[in-house]
């Protein structure tokens, strides 16, 4: 038998079915949400098991970012004093110039 002879079999087996339109009403006790604690504690235990696939840096790759950071703040603020005072140097330059200083 093909693959479609089969997959057209299968429907017509669904389709002869009837649709169950009620639920059950007796709902078995292991259908019921778990209490708070245990969804906190689930909670806490799949955080730690995702934190032991993480691949932590070592202290030398932490020291070394560290450095590289504080560096990079260093030139940025440099750069906008740098702009600061080059503007305010203009700023008082025109001022004077048009006699508002």
């Amino acid at each position: 038998m093909s693959e479609n002879e089969k997959l057209e079999q299968a429907a017509d087996k669904a389709a002869d079915k009837p649709a169950k339109a009620e639920k059950k009403k007796d709902a078995k006790p292991a259908d019921k949400k778990p209490g708070v604690f245990a969804r906190i504690g689930k909670w806490f235990k799949d955080m730690k098991g995702e934190l032991k696939k993480v691949q932590w840096p070592t202290r030398k790759q932490t020291i070394n970012n560290t450095v590289i950071v504080i560096v990079c703040c260093i030139i940025v603020g440099i750069c906008i004093w740098v702009f600061d005072a080059l503007a305010g140097a203009v700023i008082t330059a025109l001022l004077d110039l048009f006699g508002k200083g």
